[in-house]
């Protein structure tokens, strides 16, 4: 204060009259002090000329001035605080200034500063104000007095401070205007009141005892001829919708409502009639129009805040608003002299009814809308049902060449200021389009339906108004090519129609009440089958049309109960002899499309974009297992694929635009379009390899490399799903792992480098492009989260075809130093520096300098790691199922002792991982399993005693299962295969004669495989007491035997694969890993040789033998030269698709769950059955699967890995809310599962699918698709 002049003083008295000069509008507009309180403190966020008033700069400098010194201490030492400790956000920084400066002693100082300068400056002014207040008090009275009351707009003078103002309109003031808005006075008098009554604050005015009255006598102004009357009435209403509360906007809105509709009902009045048609520059119709928006207007606001008020409320403004819809004139004259109703009008407005859409948003008014319709008002929905019949029926009445109002106009950009009855008519069906389409979507509203339409013998019903909704498609006239897409199809019938559709097919419910019925259904595919027979679908469906169908088609495909509506009808059959399901016709019209069969579209130019569309309602189709299966007689892959290689070659040969060129311009149009067609049927092509069987037609057509190569590339954009795929990429990257040719193409695309990157980054250095201010705090998880996904990823591709596939004939570099900056690119290098860490280059590469040296220090450092290593070498050392092997735990425990299990660093393994061997009991005697060898011995009819055999087999399984073990099992397996080789029915392959010895096959070689998996064999069947010294060489002998044996029935090919190569010491093609299936057949027969391989050669002609043993279609000449090519087995392509298949129907959960986390049930079954389920089950329960599957038919090898996942329901479900599926799949045993505890389920699954799976896997011999 001491500081502070007169001239200061005369200063800040104008920066303030500045300022509240500035704002005087706002403030004397608020409806109450606090609001221009508000109204003030919020003033830096509403003005945008805040910061150059005078006052605020002077505060700004008075600030900088007096804090700002403190302000840059204390941001240096919040500066100086985050460098040492965690990292801060700048909002962090600002909020702990900003605290400190008010805490301070100079802050409090300069606030008492500043407030006792202010109070001086505005007492001043007010003492200044006051003197002059007799002055305009005089000039005020004078004014009143010349002009009878007519108030000044302000309701305080300039020089006024604002805060001493009265908000409050005076009662006396509104009766005054009340007396000036009556009917005899003159012109000037009420056209000054209503002003005034327009610059009071409304919620004054509605708060007045004289509201009502004011209300009634605006309402009957609103019919005053003068236009600048009417137009300061509907002023005032649009302020109160603004401003006011909703209960006293209610009144304005029910009132003008209220007016609208005697309006209508009056005969005085001069209402447009439909064939005069609405001149929207009539006076009469803007004035109209102009109340007819601001009700529109105010309805398409009102649903946002009225929730907040009673309900009562609510229903006035709703039923006021239905009952002026719903007025009708007297139809007795002529439909050409009909007077357009009120809905005409609002059509105008809101063409596509917001404010039924917003009305029907939230239930709280949904509720209150559709009972008022139900009960008082329900002709508002029969006369839009009747618009929209009426229109389809004109449509279909005009010929080809007829054109309606709409085709004629909608390419008329120009502003158009008439609209002819035609027009209107159109306006009115498209608003009760969009009426009707909002409706159906919620439970009550179609529950409005069956409809009853006069002159009309039967009832609209919900399925019939579908099917309307679905011949407004292809019926409706299109727009003139040259109109712009956005411009015509804003009003489009199709496109409006179309995504409707798309909405109710968006909602579940919603979609199986109205779509997925045959009706509907044969309605949208009606044009097609026209199309197909050579007649022209409709008199106007066009290559549009066409593509808004297929669009609702693939909608409708995308859905399980939509595909199985497509795929076998309402009736449930799939059948396409007589009549032929929604999935056919549509795969057939595709493949005409594709094969150019069709001559109604050649040379469209949008002919691409409708075969596009058809071809994607295949892809919902057979990207599944079932639609697959339904597609296969089509040769879909195989089209699509010429399509492609033809697209390509046009891509290949647009040349290289010259500048000047008149072909530039058609070449920059034709290029776009050919490369997108090519890449979109690159993406057709690669949505086949989502089911196994769809991944072996893929790798038919040659273009495996190109399909990958796209998907990475769509990869590496990180490019969002599309909505109608059910998965991403991940499920088509494990499906594409699961085979070799699948691997090479992944890894020649970049994919697995790139995935190995991403780890390595994760895990090492982290990427180039992200800024590291501090370093990551070290991992305390075997897996850190941060790197669970990039493993997870990696994992997925380890199949075991993918696996040798990229390692095979490859050696570990083992290099002397490896860099920091040498990142891995493949999977031999994540080996070399992640796994085998051989060399102390490697560890330094790995490890810091501190913990390298702690490994000369000590024999084991007890951490996470050591404990996961030596979980995974007991693992690896180990073989058995859940109850024959005990593993080490994975985490440490608590106490004193956290870790006492022994490490396994050298052979032999600690005995405590050991089990207890189990016993062997001699069950031969056992009266089942005697019963069972006695069927045998029976003298009835072939297919008799196998029944019977059958029959015993099942029974002792359900009631005795631990009898079928042992010798017994040996014996009943070689008896069993002896008598069904006899049947010549029962044999699939012909019998190949062999007649190699021993001597012939001693001195031949096995692979490193073979001889690592025939070492584990026999310390497993030591293990369980079955083998003796010596069994090692009798094994060998029976695998060389086999090789042998298989290598007759082997074709010759030609392929890079390494799974596939020929091998020139051997000069044969060898399968590539461990005969799991033989070795379990040699531990069965207790390491009898003979025996055993006497049993294979039986066994090697029944069609079993093509699921159980996977050598035996090695290569083999019985199957079709572009499936050996492949390198898929049958047990793929064939065993998994239907387990894929099963899974989805019987346990829809874990197929779910499969998806959910970019996983595929086939290759963990492909795995599971490859090893015939070692370190899976235990022996017993190996043996029941061979058994059961010999026995009953290899169909049940596709039950029990339904049973399997059955039974592994809750484990993975939680696995994958823990995303670690995959790996707890691939390592986990398969705990408490019995095969003889699921018999009667699979019984059930060989009642219902026996037929179709058993005549696939017949057909593998001769596969045409």
């Amino acid at each position: 204060m001491a500081g502070f002049s007169s001239d200061d003083e005369v200063m800040l008295q104008a920066m303030l009259r500045q300022l509240f000069q500035s704002v005087k509008e706002k403030i004397t507009g608020a409806p109450s002090l606090e609001c221009a309180e508000e109204i003030l403190l919020r003033l830096e966020e509403t003005d945008e000329n805040f910061h150059n008033y005078e006052f605020v700069k002077y505060l700004r400098q008075h600030i900088c001035n007096t804090l700002g010194s403190m302000i840059e201490e204390e941001m240096e030492k919040c500066t100086s605080d985050q460098n040492q400790g965690e990292e801060s956000g700048y909002d962090t920084v600002v909020q702990d200034v900003t605290k400190r400066t008010q805490e301070s002693k100079e802050y409090k100082e300069m606030m008492h500063s500043l407030k006792s300068i202010m109070m001086v400056v505005v007492e001043s002014m007010i003492n200044k104000s006051e003197e002059d207040d007799e002055t305009r008090s005089q000039e005020r009275q004078r004014i009143l007095q010349e002009k009878r009351g007519s108030s000044c707009t302000g309701n305080c003078s300039d020089s006024d401070s604002s805060f001493n103002q009265s908000y409050k309109f005076c009662q006396g003031k509104l009766q005054l205007i009340l007396d000036q808005l009556d009917p005899g006075q003159p012109k000037e008098v009420r056209y000054e009141a209503l002003q005034t009554l327009c610059s009071a604050p409304p919620s004054d005015v509605l708060n007045c005892e004289n509201w009502t009255t004011l209300c009634e006598k605006l309402t009957a102004s609103l019919s005053d001829p003068d236009p600048m009357f009417t137009d300061r009435i509907l002023k005032f209403y649009a302020q109160t919708f603004t401003l006011s509360p909703l209960h006293m906007t209610k009144e304005i809105y029910t009132s003008l409502a209220k007016y609208l509709e005697l309006y209508f009902l009056s005969r005085e009045n001069h209402i447009p009639t439909l064939s005069a048609g609405v001149d929207i520059t009539s006076p009469n119709v803007i004035r109209l129009l102009k109340k007819v928006r601001l009700l529109n207007e105010y309805q398409k606001e009102v649903p946002s805040f009225w929730i907040r008020h009673p309900e009562k409320y609510m229903e006035e403004i709703v039923e006021s608003t239905l009952s002026l819809l719903s007025v009708k004139h007297d139809q007795s004259h002529l439909a050409s002299q009909k007077i357009l109703d009120p809905i005409y009008f609002f059509a105008l407005v809101d063409t596509k009814a917001v404010w039924f859409k917003k009305w029907m948003h939230a239930y709280y008014s949904r509720t209150t809308v559709l009972r008022l319709l139900e009960k008082k008002y329900k002709s508002l929905i029969t006369t839009a049902v009747h618009q929209c019949v009426q229109y389809l029926e004109l449509c279909e009445a005009v010929k080809a060449d007829g054109i309606l109002g709409h085709s004629k106009h909608c390419g008329n950009k120009q502003k158009n200021f008439y609209y002819s009855g035609q027009e209107l008519q159109y306006i009115y069906f498209i608003h009760s389009l969009c009426l009707l389409g909002r409706l159906v979507i919620y439970t009550q509203g179609r529950k409005l339906f069956p409809i009853k339409l006069k002159n009309r013998k039967d009832s609209v019903s919900l399925t019939n108004l579908l099917v309307l909704f679905t011949q407004l498609i292809y019926h409706s006239p299109s727009c003139p090519k040259m109109t712009s897409v956005a411009y015509s199809e804003n009003f489009s019938p199709a496109s409006m129609v179309t995504d409707i559709l798309r909405i109710l097919c968006d909602q579940k419910e919603c979609a199986v009440e109205c779509l997925y019925n045959s009706t509907v259904t044969e309605t949208l595919l009606q044009p097609i089958h026209n199309l197909m027979k050579g007649t022209e679908a409709a008199p106007h469906c066009s290559e549009t049309a066409l593509i808004h169908i297929a669009d609702i088609l693939a909608r409708i495909a995308s859905v399980e109960e939509g595909l199985i509506l497509l795929l076998y009808g309402e009736t449930m059959n799939s059948s396409e002899e007589e009549s032929p399901t929604g999935a056919h016709i549509i795969a057939r019209f595709s493949k005409k499309l594709l094969d150019e069969d069709l001559s109604i579209f050649s040379g469209s130019e949008m002919l691409p974009i409708v075969k596009g569309a058809f071809i994607c309602v295949c892809r919902q189709i057979y990207s599944t297992c079932e639609g697959l299966q339904a597609l296969l007689p089509y040769g879909l892959h195989e089209s699509i694929a010429k399509a492609w290689r033809k697209t390509s070659l046009l891509s290949e040969r647009i040349p290289t635009p010259v500048e000047g060129s008149d072909s530039v311009s058609s070449m920059s149009r034709e290029s776009p379009t050919i490369m997108a067609w090519e890449d979109n049927l690159l993406d057709d092509l690669l949505n086949f390899a989502a089911t196994p069987k769809g991944l072996l037609l893929l790798q038919r057509t040659g273009a495996i490399n190109e399909c990958v190569t796209f998907m990475f590339n769509q990869y590496a954009k990180k490019l969002q799903i599309n909505r109608q795929k059910k998965f991403g990429y991940e499920v088509l990257v494990v499906q594409v792992a699961s085979t070799a040719a699948g691997a090479v193409a992944l890894q020649n695309s970049g994919f697995i480098s790139a995935l190995i990157t991403e780890l390595w980054s994760n895990l090492e250095c982290g990427r180039d492009d992200v800024r590291v201010n501090h370093p990551k705090a070290t991992p305390v998880d075997p897996i850190d989260r941060s790197c669970q996904k990039s493993f997870l990823a990696l994992v997925n591709l380890l199949s075991y075809p993918a696996v040798y596939e990229l390692t095979s004939h490859q050696e570990l570099p083992n290099k002397a130093e490896y860099s920091l900056r040498e990142v891995p690119t493949c999977i031999i290098d994540v080996i070399d520096r992640l796994i085998i860490l051989n060399s102390e280059a490697k560890i330094r590469s790995l490890l810091n300098y501190e913990q390298s040296h702690i490994f000369g220090l000590r024999d084991f450092i007890i951490d996470g790691l050591s404990v996961e290593r030596n979980h995974v070498l007991v693992r690896i050392n180990l073989i058995g199922g859940p109850l024959e092997r005990i593993l080490p735990p994975r985490m440490l425990e608590k106490g004193d002792d956290p870790y006492p299990w022994p490490m396994f660093s050298s052979f032999p393994l600690p005995p405590c991982y050991l089990s207890e061997v189990p016993q062997s009991a001699d069950v031969k005697q056992d009266s089942d399993i005697g019963k069972l060898l006695s069927c045998f011995k029976m003298s009835d009819k072939q297919t008799e005693w196998i029944e019977n055999c059958r029959r015993q087999f099942c029974k002792t399984m359900k009631s005795k299962p631990d009898s079928v073990s042992g010798e017994a099992l040996g014996e009943l397996l070689e008896k069993f295969v002896l008598h069904l080789t006899e049947n010549p029915s029962e044999c699939y392959f012909p019998s190949v004669e062999y007649t190699a010895t021993d001597t012939n096959v001693k001195n031949e070689s096995l692979s490193a495989v073979q001889e690592l998996g025939m070492k584990m064999t026999v310390r497993y069947g030591k293990f369980l007491n079955l083998l003796k010294d010596g069994a090692e060489n009798d094994l060998a002998l029976v695998l060389k035997h086999c090789e042998r044996f298989l290598k007759q029935q082997q074709s010759s090919v030609t392929s890079s694969l390494h799974i596939l190569e020929w091998i020139h010491a051997e000069l044969s093609w060898n399968y590539t890993g461990h005969d799991w299936f033989v070795s379990s057949l040699f531990l069965i027969m207790l390491g009898d040789r003979e025996k055993t391989f006497r049993f294979l050669q039986h066994f090697s002609r029944l069609l079993t033998s093509a699921f159980l043993w996977v050598p035996r279609l090695h290569i083999s000449k019985y199957l079709p030269a572009d499936t050996i090519e492949t390198g898929i087995h049958p047990i793929y392509f064939c065993s998994t698709h239907y387990t894929e298949m099963l899974l989805k129907a019987e346990v829809p959960l874990v197929s779910s769950a499969f998806y959910m986390a970019g996983f595929a049930p086939s290759q963990i079954c492909l795995q599971w059955i490859t090893q015939c389920f070692w370190n899976y089950l235990d022996w017993i329960e190996i043996c029941h699967y061979i058994a059961t599957c010999v026995v009953l038919g290899p169909d049940y090898q596709v039950y029990i890995c339904i049973a399997v996942l059955k039974h592994l329901q809750r484990d993975i479900l939680q696995h994958t809310q823990t995303q670690d599926l995959q790996v707890f799949l691939k390592e986990e045993a398969l705990r408490g599962f019995r095969v003889s505890n699921y018999f009667e389920y699979m019984e059930t699954l060989e009642q219902n699918y026996r037929p179709v799976l058993l005549r696939d896997m017949r057909s593998i011999r001769v596969q045409s698709t």
